[in-house]
């Protein structure tokens, strides 16, 4: 059986999980293949403010002050990604995930962002990953719900409200849903 990329999708951790990193959590899948899988958390935020994150990395942040960073994921937390929504510049150097969704690791990107902040701009640290082999198991499993990947969730959705938006995206009540072996 060949297996199919999950990227991009959403990955919604089912009620089953109860590992802290991932409880409710929902995660943007930005990378699958055969020997790894790479995605970013993306209703995990933090109290430190983008501005403090920028400074500690000599940038300046010519956003809001509310603005926080987000917790992408358990793995490597001292490197940061960025997501970029519409509207962000198109000479910022990033991946397109989705369409109106790109993200970069790069500090000049983030240097860039942080001088003249588009509207939808996620700031994260750390990542979420799995081994060959790994995710496609959980899923298995019963642990998460795939879900199509879509700009409104990504970037207009309240992360408290995330879990639950991605869940009714398909339709279903979060209410209602039962975490089974091969709920997909």
């Amino acid at each position: 059986m060949t297996a199919t990329p999950l990227a991009p999708a959403l990955l919604v951790a089912m009620e089953s999980v109860v590992d802290p990193n991932f409880r409710r959590s929902v995660v943007l899948m930005l990378h699958h293949g055969e020997d790894e899988a790479v995605g970013l958390v993306l209703n995990r935020a933090t109290d430190v403010p983008v501005e403090v994150l920028c400074e500690s990395i000599d940038m300046r942040w010519n956003g809001s002050e509310e603005a926080r960073v987000d917790w992408g994921g358990p793995v490597d937390p001292e490197h940061g990604w960025v997501l970029l929504g519409d509207g962000a510049p198109d000479d910022l150097d990033a991946e397109r995930v989705a369409p109106g969704i790109r993200y970069s690791r790069s500090q000049d990107v983030l240097r860039d962002a942080a001088a003249r902040p588009p509207e939808q701009l996620r700031v994260l640290l750390g990542y979420a990953g799995w081994g060959p082999g790994q995710l496609e198991s959980e899923i298995a499993e019963g642990a998460w719900l795939v879900v199509p990947v879509s700009h409104p969730l990504v970037f207009d959705t309240d992360r408290d409200d995330l879990w639950s938006a991605a869940v009714r995206s398909l339709g279903i009540e979060p209410a209602t849903l039962v975490g089974t072996r091969g709920i997909n």
